[in-house]
């Protein structure tokens, strides 16, 4: 079993900036966190929940274009713990943001935690 929690939303003022962790636990964590490809993903009100960042189990990193240049994906192979340090925010990054492995599993979705831009 894997649990992904995730951490560090705000409310946050456009221009911003924020630093997202997610901690996985389970019995198979440490397997698949050295492994798997991980992912964050987010779900703004009325809309899909979709992928914006991913990296790969050696660090290198890929994000959609509209958060390329303004945040950044890191991982702690050791801790099990992978962050997304968020700047220059814009109220349409206001969303729960999620991680998984990528591609996701199911099962491992957690709460997600929330992050609102607005003045």
């Amino acid at each position: 079993q894997v649990q992904f929690v995730e951490s560090g939303g705000d409310l946050v003022q456009p221009g911003g900036s924020l630093r997202l962790s997610c901690a996985a636990s389970g019995s198979a964590s440490s397997f698949i966190f050295a492994r798997a490809a991980m992912g964050w993903y987010r779900q703004a009100p009325g809309k899909q929940r979709d992928l914006v960042a991913s990296i790969t189990r050696g660090g290198s990193t890929n994000y959609v274009d509209f958060v390329k240049g303004r945040f950044t994906f890191s991982r702690d192979n050791a801790k099990n713990t992978m962050y997304l340090q968020m700047n220059s925010l814009k109220p349409e990054d206001t969303a729960v943001y999620y991680c998984n492995t990528d591609p996701p599993r199911s099962s491992y979705w957690g709460q997600g935690t929330l992050v609102t831009v607005s003045s």
